[in-house]
C-alpha cells in the first residue's frame, strides 16, 4: 500500500513538472517564456506574449496534467494515492527538477486536480474564477477567490483526505501569490491586457 502511494506522489509529481507553458512558446518560436513578464510558466505569463491560442492551449493542458493524475491513480484502486497523485502535480508544476525548481504557480493545475477528485468543488472553483477575472481582470485575484471557495466548499461537502489536500493546495497556492497579494493591496497588481509592473 505504500509503495502505491509513493508510486502516485511520483506519477504526480512527474505529470506536473511537465512546463506545457515553457514547450508551447518555444514551438511557438517566442523564446524563452521565463524571460517574459513576471518569468512563470503559467498561462497567465503566457498571455503577456499576446498570443490569446497558447495561453488557452496552455491553461488547459496545465489543468489537464493535474486531473490526468488524479484519474489515472483512481483506476489504480486507491483513492487516497488518487490524492497524493494530485498534490504531487501541484508540487511538480510548481518545483519542476528540470528547472532548477522554478515553474508556475500552480492554479490551473490545482483546478483540475480538484475536477478530478470532486468535481462540483472544481467546477465551483472555476466558475468563481472566472467572475472575478471578467470582473477585475485580474488573474492573481481570480485565482485567490477560487481557492478561498474552494476550501469552504470541501470542507462543507467532502471528507478528510479530500479537505487536507484542499487545504495544502490553498495554502501552496496562497504563499505562491504572497508578491500578488502585496500589489493588490496596494493597488498595482496589473491587469489582463496590461504590462507587469
Amino acid at each position: 500500500m505504500l509503495s502505491q502511494w509513493i508510486a502516485g506522489f511520483v506519477i504526480g509529481y512527474l505529470l506536473g513538472s511537465i512546463p506545457f507553458g515553457l514547450l508551447i512558446t518555444r514551438f511557438a518560436g517566442l523564446g524563452d517564456i521565463r524571460e517574459t513578464g513576471s518569468g512563470n510558466i503559467g498561462a497567465t505569463n503566457v498571455l503577456r506574449t499576446g498570443h490569446k491560442g497558447l495561453a488557452a492551449a496552455t491553461l488547459l493542458l496545465d489543468a489537464g496534467k493535474g486531473a490526468l493524475a488524479v484519474l489515472l491513480l483512481r483506476a489504480s484502486g486507491s483513492e487516497t494515492a488518487a490524492l497524493l497523485a494530485g498534490f504531487g502535480a501541484v508540487l511538480g508544476h510548481m518545483f519542476p527538477s528540470w528547472l532548477a525548481f522554478r515553474g508556475g504557480k500552480g492554479v490551473a493545475t490545482g483546478l483540475g486536480v480538484l475536477l478530478a477528485v470532486t468535481w462540483p468543488v472544481g467546477v465551483l472553483a472555476c466558475v468563481t474564477w472566472c467572475c472575478v477575472v471578467a470582473w477585475l481582470r485580474i488573474s492573481s485575484a481570480g485565482a485567490l477567490a477560487a481557492f478561498a471557495v474552494a476550501l469552504i466548499s470541501t470542507a462543507l461537502v467532502d471528507t478528510g483526505g479530500v479537505i487536507a489536500l484542499t487545504l495544502v493546495m490553498t495554502v501552496l497556492i496562497y504563499i505562491r501569490h504572497s508578491s500578488n497579494m502585496r500589489r493588490l493591496a496596494d493597488g498595482t497588481e496589473p491587469r489582463i491586457g496590461t504590462a507587469r509592473r
